[in-house]
């Protein structure tokens, strides 16, 4: 890829990816080999401690982006998922500037932030520490995931925080927000969705979004958004199980 995949990341055409939940590198393997354009490790709900996330960025072998998303949004938390050789960070549950500031805060180095240095495999096991300190702020795309109707008000402010490239939307903890769980496809949410996903093409920054299959992804495209992550392993997996069996067993 002659792109880094930052670049790639916020380049603003229609990215196709999944959420990986469970600790399997075969499964990101699979992925890798299916054609999707990205990867989101979720470390928030998922079964994933870090170094299940390595060993999924291992299987990888850089053919693809793979952003961690992190479990919460503290500094020794980035360190770790960043140390692992991630491509970029989705920071959850961002509803302030002032909470988007403290994530870039913990993911840059010096003198742009406070992110400890570490000797893992982000830095070649300590082979290329200097590369890592010179190149990595510029180099990791930094998400802030809108999922709740604050984050939804402050847009403007959260997307005008330097290290802030990209936005990610989560319908479910957004429509909850909204005294509404579970029912995105309610005007009062999708408004919220639409003012967030132009506020993003405003600031001249991508967007992206859960979706829950082909139909719908290809809906969020159509609206501008780029970074789409299209159901999970486990629903993925699910969901042909019962195309399957519904076929075979039309009765049950």
């Amino acid at each position: 890829m002659s792109k880094t995949h930052k670049e790639f990341i916020v380049g603003r055409r229609p990215l196709f990816g999944t959420l990986l939940t469970l600790p399997v590198p075969e499964i990101a393997e699979i992925c890798v080999e299916a054609g999707l354009d990205w990867l989101f490790i979720d470390m928030e709900h998922g079964l994933l401690d870090a170094t299940g996330v390595q060993r999924i960025i291992q299987a990888v072998g850089g053919r693809c982006p793979c952003l961690v998303r992190v479990a919460m949004n503290e500094a020794s938390t980035i360190a770790k998922a960043l140390d692992t050789g991630a491509d970029g960070l989705i920071f959850p549950h961002v509803n302030t500037a002032a909470e988007a500031r403290a994530a870039v805060g913990a993911a840059q180095y010096p003198p742009e932030g406070a992110r400890s240095i570490g000797i893992a495999r982000a830095q070649g096991y300590g082979a290329r520490l200097a590369e890592s300190l010179e190149n990595a702020n510029r180099e990791i795309a930094l998400i802030a995931q809108a999922e709740h109707i604050d984050a939804a008000r402050n847009i403007d402010s959260i997307l005008a925080v330097p290290g802030i490239d990209a936005v990610f939307i989560g319908p479910n903890d957004l429509s909850a927000s909204l005294g509404l769980p579970g029912r995105t496809a309610e005007p009062a949410v999708q408004e919220a969705i639409s003012n967030i996903r132009l506020a993003a093409a405003k600031a001249r920054k991508p967007s992206g979004i859960f979706v829950r299959d082909a139909a719908s992804a290809r809906r969020a495209a159509e609206e501008g958004q780029t970074l789409i992550c299209i159901g999970s392993d486990t629903l993925l997996l699910g969901n042909i199980l019962r195309e399957t069996i519904s076929a075979l067993k039309p009765e049950v």
